[in-house]
């Protein structure tokens, strides 16, 4: 996809953001009396075999052995850390409103402004920390009874 009136990051978002959607919902319709361990690990595999089928058929190959330590531990670091909110968040459909657990989920993009200044010296704009605060906003309201 070439560059165009919007960079081809935002097209990517927007796309992740449709299919987080679709997720939530699914995922809520799923959950209905499965342990929530059980749904997490049915939807593991499904991803797994999705992306063997991907890389195998993408021609990428496997060249584990060519990543490095260091690759290796933020990315074993990152797999940890999306199965604990897996794990979470269908905990959190199973007891809570679709409509109110997936924009709390997405605080997570708080989070993410807040670790990528304080950790990865990343600068924002004061644009950008109003968005970060109406974000925080909105899923505070979003939350209430």
């Amino acid at each position: 996809m070439t560059e165009g009136p919007l960079p081809v990051w935002l097209f990517w978002a927007l796309l992740s953001a449709s299919f987080a959607a679709a997720t939530a919902i699914l995922t809520k319709l799923g959950v209905e009396g499965v342990h929530p361990d059980v749904a997490t690990l049915i939807r593991t595999v499904v991803v797994l075999l999705m992306l063997a089928i991907l890389v195998g058929a993408s021609g990428v190959g496997l060249s584990l052995s060519s990543l490095s330590g260091r690759t290796w531990l933020f990315l074993t670091l990152s797999g940890l850390a999306t199965g604990a909110s897996w794990l979470c968040y269908i905990r959190a459909l199973q007891q809570g409103p679709a409509a109110q657990v997936a924009p709390v989920d997405k605080l997570s993009v708080v989070f993410v402004a807040l670790f990528g200044v304080t950790l990865l010296g990343e600068r924002l704009s004061a644009a950008n920390w109003l968005g970060v605060g109406l974000i925080a906003a909105g899923a505070a309201l979003v939350a209430l009874k």
